[in-house]
């Protein structure tokens, strides 16, 4: 998928307003990974992705890391509801496995499952490495892999969107639940229309 860069920028203002220019950054690098990215083969897909970062990410258009002080993250450790079910074991893991990347990945278990999933060499795998996830290009990685092969909550891309099918409100649940669908489904038919328009 190749865009005209300045077409995109132009639609993506008259859509949603001004851009700063860490933004800019942000969107021109998760654009360069997306563009040869050759699994990503239908561009709604792309739109969806692009409407999931905008909202998980605030606008940054950056990996982030789950906000909260560290005595938050207690309601992860070892021991609690949460913590069991996202494999944490360790005392401490609740915190070291915050979430982080573009769709923040949270838990031993996911970190552990995707440095497999994604082959990461020894010295860069996420359990002994969580800060990788904030990786711009290992962020993208977790996110195109996650969301193609239902890596995060066991839905994935083409379970609602191929072919004639296109239900944006029920692919939120690719990432959580459906939290937020009436707004990230608006995000996603409006990059649908700018990738569109910017096509080359």
């Amino acid at each position: 998928m190749r865009l005209n860069h300045t077409k995109f920028f132009n639609g993506y203002r008259d859509a949603f307003g001004r851009l700063r220019q860490g933004m800019v950054t942000g969107i021109e690098l998760l654009g360069r990974h997306m563009e040869a990215d050759r699994q990503i083969k239908d561009l709604r897909w792309a739109a969806y992705m692009l409407a999931t970062v905008k909202h998980e990410c605030a606008d940054t258009w950056r990996p982030i890391t789950e906000r909260g002080r560290k005595s938050y993250f207690g309601k992860y450790e070892p021991g609690t509801r949460i913590g069991k079910r996202l494999g944490n074991t360790e005392r401490g893991d609740g915190w070291t496995y915050r979430g982080r990347g573009y769709v923040q990945i949270t838990g031993r278990a996911n970190y552990a499952r995707l440095s497999k999933a994604l082959k990461l060499p020894s010295d860069e795998n996420l359990i002994d490495h969580p800060d990788n996830a904030l990786i711009p290009a290992v962020a993208y990685r977790i996110m195109s892999f996650g969301m193609r092969h239902g890596a995060f909550t066991g839905k994935k891309l083409s379970d609602y969107i191929s072919g004639d099918k296109c239900d944006y409100k029920n692919a939120r649940r690719i990432i959580n639940a459906l939290d937020q669908w009436q707004l990230i489904k608006g995000y996603a038919e409006t990059f649908e229309s700018i990738l569109r328009f910017s096509m080359e």
